[in-house]
């Protein structure tokens, strides 16, 4: 089903369609078949405008089982269509997903436009001239089935023809098969009179220039080394492989032919120590992970406070706490991201708010670490990073370059007045110390993970030096603000007295629920943060221009309760905690309840 949704999503980019998708698939690798935790689906937003999300009232269901049908049925509206295999509808099969009767005979079905079909007969019948195997065969059905949609949306195989021709060249039999079960498909959709209806979706209106379909992971990565080719640094990635991150790693892996380096670690703790080591040798360190790899790599994230070393960190969040549920998406490591280290150890947390703005988010995690000499954790989360979206793809002269500015020559002189390096001599403006490559001629200085003397770097345990050194670094993140833009709301109308403030991948659900709100004639403000730590300067003046203040978030209220401590306005926390997106259907209703009541109120 994911190779499916994403042959039906790389058409209707290729015809300009603006497009959302959601992945969602089992954690376990060989997921117990015909059972509700084993479905695996793909659900595609496309349109003509611009879209946010993927959608969460599906139009049309297709299930190839009575598992995937009970498991996707609640989310479709009543009208909805539904195209059906009905070869695994046997009383075995229906009894194993706690079904007593068959739901296409017994009347649970009666709300929808129901195509019942048997889809592996279809299949199989079509591709018996290639002589596969009866398994090979059955496994024809998702291209029958997409054929079916593509002809069911007016769109051509010619793609997918070419997609099938490439991936399966070395198996012509495989190839020849699938080619033929998705035409059938297509020539079904053209015969058969039990379609009513047949749908031609226009391209979007879009600014000119070069696009891609990218998932939020993709992205990540070319952020990563745009960064790193800004600062005109090495890449080098030190990662363990855990979902929702090593898509990451994976496309990294790719890229040797740029230089970046990656380094499969035998696990989460090497792979955070190597890449810091790799940004002490003047390389750009980068890690990725999720919640679970967060916890072990702390010990090293702080080891990168102390010694003030640049070092990326992607947390690509899942549901936890401890494994969790590893394919699903949650947003809740934003207080293990701002606090989880012993001592005082601030550090940068930024977030993507959408699986394009992973790259912008990457490249400015790169900027902010370099600049500051600091770890930064970039947030994104299951759902970004499985999700793909047209993405424009910019110009590399666009991106303002990174400057790494090591020191080249001493910066001070030692008892006897002779020129030495002080790597603890801070930048005035942005705290930022110096930063020498090991073995450049003259500025041999000491690291490591004891408390730092100002200026000299030497281990101290000198009271008044830790209180001066731990303030400073906090100053040094503190005074991040200066390069953060101000936080911007969104209120068309200027009238709006209640407020919709989000991060990271919430921003699509906000987004087109406030649409909906305003189009029932009631006035709501959006907001949006990038940057968790620090904050936007304006934000506290922000909040307080507003009656109410909600905080959608995929947790049990993270930010809003850093924003009560930080603000002290009565933030309210609307928190969902399911795996999934945030509804943003859900959303708009329980928005308009909100601001209803709050009129009344007024």
């Amino acid at each position: 089903m994911q190779l499916t949704g994403d042959r039906f999503t790389a058409e209707a980019a290729g015809l300009g369609n603006d497009i959302a998708t959601l992945p969602n698939f089992p954690a376990e690798i060989r997921a117990p078949q015909g059972t509700l935790p084993g479905v695996s689906s793909f659900q595609l937003h496309f349109a003509d405008f611009d879209i946010v999300t993927p959608g969460d009232r599906p139009d049309v269901l297709v299930a190839m089982n009575p598992a995937a049908l009970k498991a996707n049925l609640a989310d479709l509206p009543r009208d909805g269509v539904i195209i059906v295999d009905t070869a695994d509808f046997t009383k075995r099969n229906l009894s194993k997903i706690g079904w007593d009767s068959n739901p296409l005979e017994d009347g649970t079905l009666e709300s929808y436009k129901v195509h019942a079909l048997n889809l592996t007969h279809l299949a199989t019948e079509t591709v018996k001239p290639f002589g596969l195997t009866r398994k090979d065969a059955s496994r024809t059905k998702n291209m029958f089935a997409l054929g079916l949609l593509s002809w069911m949306y007016s769109r051509s195989l010619e793609g997918t023809i070419s997609f099938l021709q490439r991936k399966f060249a070395g198996k012509p039999d495989i190839r020849d098969a699938n080619i033929a079960a998705a035409q059938a498909g297509h020539a079904y959709g053209e015969t058969t009179e039990s379609f009513e209806f047949r749908y031609e979706v226009a391209p979007a209106p879009m600014k000119p220039g070069r696009y891609r379909q990218v998932s939020g992971n993709m992205a990540t990565a070319y952020g990563l080394m745009a960064g790193a080719h800004k600062a005109d640094m090495q890449l080098f990635l030190g990662s363990y492989p855990i979902t929702p991150a090593s898509d990451i790693l994976h496309e990294l892996s790719k890229r040797k032919d740029i230089g970046v380096v990656t380094f499969q670690a035998e696990d989460e703790i090497a792979g955070v120590a190597a890449a810091l080591g790799a940004s002490y040798g003047g390389a750009l360190g980068v890690t990725s992970t999720s919640g679970p790899g967060i916890l072990l790599k702390s010990e090293t994230i702080s080891l990168g406070v102390m010694t003030e070393i640049p070092l990326v960190i992607v947390n690509v969040q899942r549901a936890g706490p401890s494994t969790g549920m590893p394919t699903k998406t949650e947003q809740a490591d934003l207080l293990q991201a701002i606090h989880g280290r012993n001592g005082e150890a601030p550090v940068p947390v930024i977030a993507a708010k959408s699986a394009i703005d992973c790259f912008d988010t990457a490249v400015e995690a790169c900027r902010i670490a370099i600049k500051y000499r600091t770890p930064v954790i970039m947030l994104s989360d299951g759902y970004l990073a499985n999700g793909s979206e047209p993405w424009r793809i910019p110009n590399l002269d666009d991106i303002a370059p990174i400057e790494p500015g090591y020191a080249t020559e001493p910066n001070g002189t030692d008892a006897k007045d002779k020129p030495t390096f002080l790597p603890y001599d801070r930048d005035p403006e942005t705290l930022a110390r110096a930063f020498a490559i090991p073995g450049t001629p003259g500025l041999e200085h000491r690291i490591g993970g004891i408390e730092k003397a100002a200026g000299t770097g030497n281990v101290s345990y000198d009271p008044d030096n830790h209180d001066a050194m731990v303030r400073t670094r906090a100053a040094k993140i503190d005074g991040i603000v200066r390069d953060i833009p101000d936080v911007e709301v969104s209120d068309p109308s200027g009238r709006a007295r209640v407020l919709v403030l989000g991060w990271g991948s919430t921003w699509g659900p906000i987004t087109a629920a406030a649409r909906r709100v305003r189009l029932s004639g009631r006035d709501v403000a959006t907001a949006h943060l990038r940057h968790l730590n620090p904050m936007p300067a304006n934000l506290g003046e922000v909040l307080r221009r507003y009656d109410r203040v909600i905080i959608p978030e995929m947790n049990l209220g993270q930010l809003a309760s850093l924003i009560r401590s930080r603000y002290l306005v009565d933030v309210h926390s609307y928190s969902r905690v399911r795996g999934l997106p945030i509804s943003l259907s859900e959303l708009e209703q329980d928005l308009i309840a909100e601001i209803d009541q709050h009129t009344q109120e007024a």
